[in-house]
């Protein structure tokens, strides 16, 4: 399914379209990082219920990538992926926090629970631009230490350890850098204003913003405003929740305020727009259609993300690329932009996309792509497009090549082949008709485990229990027990 953005340039003024700068000027950085934004959360992408007029604009103006994957379903691997290059195995965050996921007597395999600080000894993308003359600042969600001063930033306002914001997103804000919060501030909207302030400062010098909100991750507090306005709107066929239509709306509203100050600056030129998603959607409160699954699941619309680039002079506006691209890939790319080669000692599992964004290549070539969770992640209350209703993922592997995608389950040993092209939603199970691909698959996928010592569990749970999984499942599985999505 392919949505067309070129269509969106009713909404682009004629002189923005036009390339413009100088490419080999060191080119400012703003990376907007989004959290639990699904891969239809944007009205570029589909949405009938949720308004993103400024996103859409900037989506216009450059590259919408339509096959763009996070490297993990849920927050903190994600995160680690993005800044190190690496797939999880190498740097062993897996979940969010290390202890078991989950009933243990649900769990048949004891968990790999890997680390939830990312090894400071890692250069990330953020120090090899610091080192190449950027200003650099991490504002928002960091989740990966306490601190993101360490890995290559500057600056840091709102970074903690936190995965959500501590006190919700209304004062006191409780992270670093904002406790003059006034009353009733919305926290995304001060970290958009955050945002402003350091453009307006570093304008002189090249700069690099990791503008990583935590909007849209719960609590869902609707920003007060707005409520009226989206309760009193006609729902959607496909979104129809008030209070995240509110916090979507907090967030385009502060990146058209963003927008503003660059033009005001004459800095549009010479800075390049990331726009980008940790992992799929929040269950409960959106959808990903027809993309099955949401975050914590490995099937599309747990890993399937919303990505744009914008970068005048060197992306065609209104461009497209339809090749699969993961989270991994960001730090080559942004090395490459800002002209500073990758670290020489260091592992980087991505490849850089310039020659997609610059148009010198459509094709990555036969690359496939990764993704391992060693450990369980638990259902939400009510549940519906995951595998079982006990937990959204138990322990997998994932590889996608091509038009192939195959899911590797460890306490079954259960394959799962679906053709993307031709099933986005991942409905027809082909491991049984197609044997050849699901053979190939599974060769490379063991063989790529091997090569980056992935760990796999295999030890017994001695907690399990085989008859209260059985009975816990097929409670669970009563008519009415499903996802309710619909929540006005």
């Amino acid at each position: 399914m392919r949505f067309n953005v070129r269509s969106l340039s009713v909404f682009v003024p004629l002189l923005l379209l036009l390339p413009s700068g100088n490419a080999a000027e060191q080119p400012n950085i703003l990376f907007i990082f989004l959290d639990d934004f699904g891969w239809r959360d944007t009205a570029y992408m589909g949405s009938d219920f949720y308004e993103t007029p400024h996103i859409d604009r900037l989506a216009a103006q450059g590259m919408v990538f339509d096959n763009a994957y996070s490297a993990a379903a849920n927050c903190a691997p994600a995160r680690a992926c993005l800044l190190s290059g690496q797939y999880t195995p190498r740097h062993q965050i897996f979940n969010v926090g290390t202890k078991p996921r989950g009933s243990a007597r649900h769990r048949r395999l004891e968990h790999i629970g890997g680390t939830d600080v990312l090894d400071p000894k890692i250069v990330t993308w953020a120090r090899r631009l610091q080192q190449a003359g950027y200003t650099t600042a991490s504002m928002g969600k960091w989740h990966l230490s306490n601190d993101p001063v360490p890995y290559g930033f500057d600056i840091n306002i709102g970074g903690s350890h936190s995965g959500s914001p501590p006190r919700g997103y209304y004062p006191p804000h409780n992270v670093p850098g904002l406790k003059d919060a006034p009353k009733d501030e919305y926290l995304t909207d001060r970290l958009s204003d955050e945002a402003v302030s350091f453009i307006r400062q570093h304008q002189d010098k090249p700069w690099a913003l990791y503008l990583t909100h935590f909007a849209v991750h719960t609590p869902l507090n609707a920003r007060k405003d707005l409520v009226a306005k989206y309760e009193a709107k006609k729902p959607g066929q496909l979104h129809n929740h008030v209070a995240m239509a509110t916090m979507i709306e907090a967030v385009d509203q502060g990146v058209g305020r963003i927008q503003a100050v660059l033009e005001e600056l004459q800095l549009v030129d010479n800075t390049v727009i990331v726009f980008f998603s940790d992992n799929g959607g929040y269950g409960p409160a959106t959808d990903m259609k027809p993309l099955k699954g949401y975050k914590g699941t490995y099937y599309e619309g747990g890993i399937r993300v919303p990505f744009f680039v914008k970068w005048p002079g060197v992306v065609e506006p209104g461009s497209e690329c339809h090749e699969p691209v993961i989270g991994v890939d960001i730090y080559p790319t942004l090395c490459e932009m800002a002209g500073t080669a990758l670290p020489g000692d260091q592992a980087v599992d991505g490849v850089s996309l310039m020659p997609l964004l610059d148009g010198s290549k459509t094709s990555l070539g036969d690359r496939p792509i990764f993704w391992h969770f060693p450990a369980y992640l638990q259902a939400y209350q009510v549940w519906d497009e995951q595998r079982d209703p006990l937990f959204r993922s138990r322990p997998c592997s994932v590889i996608r090549s091509g038009r192939w995608k195959l899911h590797q389950y460890f306490e079954s040993g259960d394959l799962e082949l679906y053709d993307l092209d031709s099933d986005i939603g991942e409905t027809n199970d082909l491991s049984q008709s197609r044997p050849e691909v699901t053979a190939d698959l599974l060769a490379r996928l063991t063989a790529w485990r091997k090569d980056i010592a992935a760990p796999v569990p295999v030890k017994p749970n001695p907690a399990f229990d085989a008859q209260d999984e059985a009975r816990a499942i097929a409670a669970k599985s009563k008519p009415g027990r499903g996802r309710q999505r619909k929540q006005r």
